[in-house]
Parts: C-alpha cells; sequence; structure tokens
C-alpha cells in the first residue's frame, strides 16, 4: 500500500505551509529549491520540515490537511511541538454575547 504525508513546513516569515504528497523527500526538496516559482513558499525560504505524519489512505491524509490549514498558529505550534493536550484546548469556539 501506498504512503501519503502530511507535512508541515516553517517558512522564513514564520508562516506555515501545510501539504500532502506521496513522496515527502521530493515535495519537501522542491519546496526548498524554489522549483515552483509561483508556490507559497518560493519566496519564504529557507524552510525546515517542521512535522509529517504518514497515512495509508490518500483521502485521509488529504481530509487531515485540509483540517490542520484551518487551524490556528497556535494550534498548529502546538502539533508540531506534539503537544496533543493543548489541541483540545487550542480549539476555536464561538460564544454568542
Amino acid at each position: 500500500m501506498k504512503q501519503s504525508y502530511v507535512y508541515i513546513l516553517k517558512c522564513s516569515d514564520d508562516t506555515y505551509c501545510i501539504g500532502v504528497t506521496s513522496n515527502l523527500e521530493s515535495r519537501t526538496f522542491k519546496h526548498k529549491t524554489g522549483f515552483y516559482p509561483d508556490c507559497y513558499t518560493a519566496s519564504r525560504r529557507p524552510l525546515l520540515l517542521a512535522f509529517y505524519c504518514e497515512f495509508t489512505d490518500v483521502n485521509l491524509a488529504i481530509e487531515k490537511e485540509k483540517q490542520i490549514k484551518k487551524w490556528s498558529k497556535a494550534k498548529k505550534e502546538a502539533l508540531i511541538k506534539e503537544d496533543f493536550d493543548a489541541l483540545v484546548n487550542l480549539a476555536k469556539k464561538r460564544f454568542d454575547k
């Protein structure tokens, strides 16, 4: 079964790029070298691979990528630090007044 990866790159401007790929080494190399000049990361190099996780189901990987992209910066950083207890507390909550 083919592996898929969800990854988080930390950019030089302190932002994050989240993506999904079946070849993590090739994809991160392309980001780091500016292979795609119109890509979000092209003007934000150097980059650091801050986090990745493996999936055996590409559909689940895509779903998780979309989910993480919606997260706050603080929640992404908790995931990177593997502070899983903080993830629940960092969920966005709206309270009606």
